[in-house]
């Protein structure tokens, strides 16, 4: 079927192909029984916690239910339908987001109803006890710096350690999957800690004993991350771009490492209000907890050491007085 979602072409035509194979098939789903199905999307909210986009496949799935799902499990505090509104069930072929769970679960995960609480529990625990079993491999990485010099003097395959954290589960597996891709005969990539959210100190942690590089996707370090960071020398880099993450790794997995680009943080400040200017738009009233703000320099605007907005400081302002900088320990406002 000719199809455009950019312009609505073929759509019709595509639902009415669909319902005739279904029709033709017997392809028919059970509506009376405890839901199954499978994760789309997932990410972590900072008001609402674990949110998870599923598909029912079988069965409805109802507001209270116990579920497992991948790795985590829960009940099911609330449901929403697409457009953001609450909804009791959702039958077959039902998307829909969810709360309640332990924690975010990856996309691809099924999901399944169970009958209570502490079965939900046992099972998940089993199904996480089993894939750390399956990752218990002998990791003797390096470091991104150390890889060229140890293959120019002929040494056998190298391993690289990474741990990618990123802003929705979606990024993390994307990136997950074409990296460890990326191996060769003479390096083998390992991903050996991955997740949604900011960079936590446990991520830090487990980056500086395996010599791994940490990987940033649209989220930061935390202050306590950057401290474990900094005293052991862990190679830490962000990005906003999946293909340069990709590109990065893959000179280094070729053996040809090109120019390097690296981001490097001058300050960091602390929003304690906004203000509404009839002229500027909204001013950022903030103090400088760490180096110094410089005008025309690019920012991150960070909410729960995630990246919501990236642009440019137009304006600084010291009290009524446009400056170029402000340091440590001072307030302005930036626009």
């Amino acid at each position: 079927v000719e199809l455009s979602a950019k312009t609505g072409q073929g759509v019709d035509n595509l639902l009415d192909a669909i319902n005739l194979q279904a029709e033709v098939l017997e392809l028919k789903a059970v509506r009376d029984s405890r839901a199954t199905g499978v994760v789309i999307e997932s990410a972590l909210d900072k008001g609402r916690g674990p949110v998870a986009t599923v598909l029912v496949q079988q069965g409805t799935l109802r507001r209270g239910d116990y579920l497992v799902c991948g790795i985590q499990y829960g009940r099911v505090r609330a449901l929403f339908d697409e457009n953001g509104q609450q909804v009791e069930e959702a039958g077959p072929s039902i998307p829909v987001q969810l709360l309640g769970l332990s924690g975010v679960p990856d996309a691809g995960d099924d999901f399944v109803v169970v009958a209570d609480e502490r079965l939900a529990k046992d099972v998940a625990q089993q199904r996480d006890a089993k894939r750390r079993e399956s990752r218990l491999v002998a990791k003797a990485g390096n470091r991104m710096e150390d890889i060229m010099a140890q293959m120019g003097e002929g040494a056998a395959q190298q391993s690289l350690n990474l741990v990618v954290k990123a802003d929705v589960q979606g990024s993390v597996q994307a990136l997950r999957e074409a990296l460890v891709g990326l191996s060769n005969d003479q390096i083998r990539i390992n991903v050996i800690v991955s997740g949604v959210g900011g960079i936590t100190e446990s991520d830090a942690n487990a980056a500086a004993t395996a010599k791994a590089t940490i990987i940033g996707f649209n989220v930061r370090a935390d202050a306590s991350a950057r401290k474990v960071i900094e005293g052991n020398g862990v190679d830490l880099r962000y990005f906003s771009i999946i293909y340069d993450v990709i590109d990065q790794v893959k000179q280094i997995a070729s053996g040809v490492l090109g120019k390097e680009i690296r981001e490097e943080i001058i300050g960091t400040a602390e929003v304690m209000e906004v203000f509404r200017h009839s002229k500027f738009g909204s001013i950022a009233g903030s103090r400088v907890v760490e180096g110094m703000i410089r005008r025309g320099k690019p920012i991150r605007v960070l909410r729960d050491d995630t990246v919501i907005f990236s642009g440019e400081l137009d304006s600084l302002r010291r009290f009524k007085e446009n400056v170029d900088e402000v340091r440590n320990g001072t307030e302005c406002g930036m626009g």
